[in-house]
């Protein structure tokens, strides 16, 4: 019987064929001629608009973000509307205590960042009965941190205020407005806390329903203190500060409620956090906390600078930092997205993905921003008529609006990769660079720009624009580096 043929001959022929190699240009080593015909798969580029299903997750968390962030705007407005109706001296009474407020709660406010990275982490690693005990150890900061020193900055506001708000009449307004603010601190601390772990766990409708709840709440109280309705006394501006206070503790009671019902099973309020969790918490929360307060510290040396320039050019600075920070809320609500996002595939061991996240939410808030800003490019006259009536303030400040509104996209890519950075823990490393940035090269350099050589509003505001450029560039620098993903949290 003839022997039987395989196919190893043919199979042979066909492996040769396969293994044939050809040189390749610009120094490539040998490869399989049969890897050559998948070129274009391996070398395709990203798509500009992330893939349908990642564009919804996007969408999901960061939008109620968005809308809870654009009622705090909302309430504002009518807040001051408000308190306008009191005299020039209560609008600055209030303006007065409400930034000290912020500057002196500011390291509290960090907490957000420590109990979203941690939260974020647990998530991705499928550990879901522990995604509360970072949110049990922010509750346990907050209670040690602003009870003492809330009441240690009400005893001492009537000795600072007048620091910064000279005329009497301002400081014997002021005072108490902040005395009443500064009541709530403990739950700022609280809410904070919260508002991290939502958005943490995909939550942040919770978080927006309950920013509502306490900004109606604000609204109401306001009408009924500061102007003495349903019986209540006319406390004036003192009645803005207290209907705050107890719209705050609204919101943190409520957050309480609500964390009953939802994060019970997470592990809240069964235990308190052992000490790694605590040191855990500190070790992210603190950097994000002094990020927060020197940048206000920086706001306000920002516009003292300005100051010495002129009346016209401050008038002209505050309503375009109002409306910057205004176009720039899409942007931190992509980034708090960013932030849980990014943390929670670092928590699956996918830094890769992580990264990835970091820039399809980039692409989308550079999108919905640039949209944004359009009008301030083209009309930026029309905007700025709303809030500025003196024709030469307008025409001082329609340039320096104009380029806001053509940079303000890729500050809200900075904003994103910042807050994607937070999400994964490094936040020292972005209060290295936000605050070196800040601090060494813009404020001096506005400095000699403005009062020392007189150079202009425009000089100052093309300071800034190429100042948060420059951050932009580094935070982006920093987010491809991939070093964050080592960070331990």
């Amino acid at each position: 019987m003839a022997p039987r043929t395989c196919g190893r001959p043919r199979r042979a022929l066909r492996l040769a064929g396969a293994l044939r190699q050809r040189r390749q240009p610009r120094g490539r080593p040998w490869v399989l001629a049969a890897d050559l015909r998948r070129p274009r798969l391996q070398l395709a580029s990203p798509p500009v608009i992330p893939p349908p299903d990642r564009l919804r997750r996007i969408l999901r968390l960061a939008l109620p973000i968005i809308f809870g962030m654009v009622s705090q705007n909302v309430l504002n407005l009518v807040d001051t509307g408000m308190v306008g109706q009191l005299g020039d001296e209560a609008l600055a009474g209030v303006g007065i205590g409400g930034f000290l407020n912020f500057l002196l709660t500011a390291f509290i406010l960090g907490l957000s960042a420590g109990v979203q990275a941690m939260a974020a982490r647990r998530v991705g690693e499928g550990r879901l009965e522990h995604t509360a005990v970072p949110l049990n150890g922010g509750l346990v900061l907050a209670g040690l941190i602003g009870v003492p020193l809330s009441a240690a900055l009400v005893a001492a506001a009537p000795t600072f205020f007048p620091w910064v708000g000279g005329d009497p009449e301002v400081v014997r307004i002021g005072v108490p407005y902040l005395q009443m603010r500064l009541l709530a601190m403990t739950a700022m601390g609280i809410n904070f806390a919260f508002r991290g772990y939502w958005n943490a766990i995909d939550k942040s409708m919770l978080y927006m329903g309950t920013l509502i709840v306490m900004h109606l709440t604000n609204i109401a109280l306001n009408w009924v203190f500061i102007f003495g309705n349903l019986g209540a006394p006319e406390l004036g501006a003192t009645g803005a500060g207290l209907a705050s206070a107890i719209a705050t503790w609204v919101g943190a009671f409520s957050y309480l409620g609500l964390g009953f019902v939802y994060a019970r099973k997470a592990g809240f309020l069964r235990g308190i956090p052992d000490k790694d969790t605590m040191r855990a918490i500190v070790r992210v929360s603190l950097p994000a906390g002094a990020q927060q307060f020197f940048f206000a510290a920086g706001m306000t040396a920002f516009m003292a600078i300005v100051a010495r320039v002129g009346t016209r050019e401050l008038a002209a600075s505050k309503v375009m930092i109002d409306l910057l920070l205004v176009g720039l809320l899409p942007g931190l609500g992509f980034g708090l997205a960013a932030a849980s996002l990014v943390g929670q595939a670092l928590g699956r061991g996918d830094p890769e993905d992580a990264k990835r996240w970091g820039y399809d939410v980039s692409k989308v808030a550079v999108f919905v921003v640039g949209l944004i800003a359009l009008p301030a490019i083209v009309a930026p006259e029309a905007i700025l008529a709303v809030f500025l009536h003196d024709p030469a303030t307008l025409r001082l400040a329609a340039w320096p609006m104009r380029l806001i509104g053509l940079f303000i996209a890729t500050d809200s890519l900075g904003m994103v990769l910042m807050n994607a950075l937070i999400g994964a823990g490094a936040t020292r490393r972005v209060m290295v660079i936000a605050t070196s940035l800040q601090w060494l090269f813009f404020l001096p350099v506005a400095f000699l720009l403005g009062p020392v050589f007189q150079s202009g509003l425009l000089a100052i505001w093309i300071a800034n624009i190429v100042y948060r450029q420059v951050q932009t560039a580094a935070f982006f620098l920093e987010f491809r580096r991939g070093a964050w993903a080592q960070t331990e949290v």
